[in-house]
């Protein structure tokens, strides 16, 4: 009870509020949503993302280790959601924001609070997630990306619109300023870091903007319940037997078991809205998923603890 009245005070509470808060501003304002996607997209997003990349110092002793789950765990997660989505008989853009939902997890603002919460006497344990945050980041705007763009287009489109994505380029200047060590003149850095900053209330504002004009009973569906039993279920089960597998233990084991069981990335939900695919249906999973991993993270953070004692 301590660590799920924690988790959702400290962490689902002030998301909850503030996609609240969007909902309030977009019924009394009626915002232009589509605009304020493209804000993020263009603005906001590749800000936060190049800022992430470019201050993260990363332990080359784990990172082999790390590196290896995650390809094998994100691996299994494509394949899986494939898999459902087609046995599920869904069309391709619903197939697009399914899958999404499903390999796409919130390790940013979501994970990185967890970790700092139950690993305060061990660092390693939030460096994890931070690495996790840059893969994650690599994911979405690249298997996530072009998910969606296929679904409406083919051929030299996709490739047309997947480099015209600034997240694409703030992705690989953030990589090679951090590799080459290149310092940011002051007057850029400022308003780099206060346009990042903004980042996470922006895009949960605008999540919340999307939901006030979804009505709740539509969003008790199939597709959203499977969707978020295969994220917050399945995927910690598919981590967990990939650690025995690779015979990690400790503060990694229990980090790693832990970031698999966080919810469905906003950004799935952002980047359906920015090209209008099902964006209601990704708004409604990221807002079930996120309330329902209040119960189901703190049950695998106290499998975590029992099955990797420190």
């Amino acid at each position: 009870m301590m660590y799920l009245s924690m988790i959702f005070f400290q962490i689902v509470a002030p998301i909850l509020v503030l996609m609240f808060i969007g909902a309030l501003l977009q019924k009394k304002f009626t915002f232009n949503l589509k605009t304020m996607s493209q804000l993020i997209t263009f603005c906001f997003m590749p800000a936060a993302v190049f800022v992430n990349i470019y201050e993260t110092s990363v332990n080359k002793e784990v990172l082999g280790q790390i590196t290896l789950f995650i390809v094998l765990f994100i691996g299994s997660q494509m394949m899986l959601s494939a898999f459902i989505a087609k046995a599920m008989g869904l069309s391709k853009t619903e197939s697009a924001v399914f899958k999404n939902s499903v390999v796409l997890i919130n390790s940013g603002n979501y994970g990185i609070p967890v970790a700092q919460m139950i690993f305060v006497t061990q660092p390693i344990g939030v460096a994890i997630q931070v690495i996790l945050v840059i893969f994650q980041n690599m994911t979405t705007y690249t298997y996530g990306l072009y998910n969606l763009i296929s679904s409406t287009k083919s051929g030299m489109a996709i490739v047309r619109d997947f480099l015209k994505m600034p997240i694409v380029h703030a992705l690989i200047l953030g990589s090679l300023m951090n590799m080459l060590n290149i310092p940011i003149p002051t007057m850029l850095r400022i308003p780099l870091d206060y346009i990042a900053n903004g980042f996470i209330a922006i895009a949960l504002l605008i999540l919340g903007m999307q939901l006030s004009q979804i009505e709740m009973r539509t969003m008790f569906t199939k597709t959203i319940f499977v969707s978020c039993f295969t994220r917050l279920i399945i995927g910690p089960v598919v981590a967990l037997g990939i650690i025995y597998a690779l015979q990690i233990d400790g503060v990694v084991a229990q980090s790693l078991l832990i970031a698999s069981a966080f919810p469905t990335s906003r950004n799935s939900s952002s980047l359906a809205l920015e090209y209008d695919i099902e964006s209601a249906t990704a708004a409604q999973t990221v807002l079930f998923s996120t309330v329902v991993s209040c119960i189901t993270v703190t049950l695998v953070i106290y499998a975590a603890t029992i099955l990797f004692p420190i």
